[in-house]
């Protein structure tokens, strides 16, 4: 089988996954799409003045009945703060359940269906089969994000605002594909495994539910995905660094679905086809990390771009001008956030690597955990990058410099993964950084590649940090 036929077979795959899921995707991204939409419509039409705002936040906001459907209200006086407490509260389960639905319905009905046994019947092995499925799976929760991102686009939120709120539900939705992906393993049918995810996100409601309903347990929300993306707080005090506990959540299912992986024959050419994607091989448990952890590196740079959108969140609310009326520089102040999110990401990063060896190690795979670090520590000249040119942007054009920073990483991720599988030229493929990260611990570390990275996101970084130095600071 030549090599072009074999990307052709993957990308079929995919496509055809797609496709099976379509009506069920679709529909989720619509009404993700138009709930977002209509929940900050609608508060600003019901309650034009802040005084009507303030009453509804006394009348509603801290009803227990209505936190048990929408959550803990942090700032509802706002359109934002509503959009995030009625929106985020509603999707995030909708999220949950989307992420347990897909990963089972790609991964186990195929299979329980006798379908699968048709597929392997060919020239086709069953890694790249399952390859096929979870890119389906991250090609759906991808479309809730853009759909509920544009929704409230078109309610008049913020850009880089609402693709932070909407990165909040899509992270419980990648969590509980993980969960869906590791109850296939586990159960010996299609009912079971969704019995087995649909019982994990029961609880987990119920422990978001009792934390925001009862005085002093709200610590149970640092126990479910769903209290993760309350604690969030999209447009009331960001706080992205409680997206490490999605990331590294993911990691350690990441490293137990590992377990799952055997050398079982894939062709040569198909080994070259998957290659293309960033790994050398997924034929192995350490092929098939390695090829995941392209997405660890989206996640640690979204996380990045996340960092700046709060700062730049914090000028928009006019308390930057109180903190720079202190002894406080500006220079100071910037360069310490940017040192500050690059300290958190290399936390992160490396945590990330320890988890999926532990996951691994739990299942009885053996892996390397000084590799798997350096896997991690292999997301940061991306990162860095990402994080230079988005510090730039927010001192050049600050009001879009979070959607530019957002957009930049998304068109940069897409154009490696789908002109990787549509064989476009290798000259307009480099063009993209992600591209040129060799994904350890299969292949090697590409030092020359990580050094211009890194001194590009160093130059944008002080070159930002000169220009917001002379420029006003500016409101909402």
């Amino acid at each position: 089988m030549s090599a072009p036929r074999a990307g052709g077979i993957l990308a079929t795959l995919v496509g055809r996954a797609l496709r099976d899921a379509r009506t069920r995707t679709l529909a989720f991204a619509y009404l993700f799409a138009l709930y977002a939409y209509i929940q900050p419509v609608g508060f600003r039409h019901a309650y034009p003045k802040l005084t009507d705002r303030l009453a509804f936040v006394h009348s509603f906001a801290g009803n227990d009945a209505v936190r048990f459907f929408y959550g803990y209200p942090y700032d509802a006086s706002t359109v934002g703060g509503y959009s995030a407490w009625r929106v985020g509260g509603t999707l995030a389960i909708l999220a949950a359940v989307f992420g347990v639905l897909g990963a089972v319905r790609a991964l186990r009905t195929e299979e329980d269906t006798g379908r699968a046994e048709i597929v392997l019947a060919g020239a086709i092995a069953r890694r790249t089969v399952f390859v096929a499925a979870i890119g389906a799976v991250g090609a759906g929760v991808a479309l809730l994000w853009l759909g509920e991102t544009v929704g409230f686009i078109a309610g008049s939120l913020p850009v880089g605002e609402s693709a932070y709120l909407a990165l909040a539900t899509a992270t419980v939705a990648a969590v509980f594909a993980g969960v869906g992906a590791l109850a296939c393993q586990l159960a010996p049918a299609r009912r079971i495994a969704l019995e087995l995810g649909n019982a994990v996100v029961a609880v987990s409601l119920l422990a978001r539910v009792v934390a925001d309903t009862s005085s002093g347990l709200g610590w149970l929300r640092w126990l479910t995905p769903l209290g993760w993306a309350e604690e969030l707080r999209p447009f009331a005090g960001p706080q992205p660094l409680v997206l490490v506990l999605p990331v590294l959540a993911t990691a350690l299912v990441l490293g137990m679905v590992s377990a799952s992986i055997s050398s079982a024959g894939i062709s040569k050419s198909i080994r070259r086809e998957i290659a293309r994607l960033g790994t050398g091989s997924i034929a192995t448990p350490t092929g098939y990390v390695s090829f995941v952890f392209i997405f660890f590196v989206l996640a640690v740079s979204l996380f990045a771009c996340a960092q700046i959108g709060a700062a730049r969140q914090q000028e928009a609310d006019e308390q930057l001008e109180t903190l720079l009326a202190l002894p406080v520089g500006r220079v100071r102040w910037l360069g310490g956030r940017l040192l500050l999110a690059l300290c958190a990401a290399a936390a992160l990063s490396l945590v990330a690597g320890a988890f999926t060896w532990a996951g691994a190690s739990a299942q009885g795979v053996s892996m390397s955990l000084p590799r798997l670090l350096e896997a991690g520590a292999n997301c940061l000249p991306t990162t860095v990058l990402f994080l230079g040119l988005a510090a730039l942007a927010y001192a050049l054009v600050p009001r879009a410099s979070a959607g530019i920073a957002y957009g930049l990483v998304s068109v940069a991720f897409l154009w490696q993964l789908v002109g990787a599988l549509l064989g476009v030229p290798k000259l307009l493929l480099e063009l993209t950084p992600f591209a040129h990260v060799g994904l350890v611990p299969t292949q090697a570390f590409r030092g020359d590649d990580a050094a211009v990275m890194l001194a590009i996101g160093l130059v944008a970084a002080c070159a930002g940090l000169a220009a917001f130095r002379r420029r006003d600071l500016l409101g909402t």
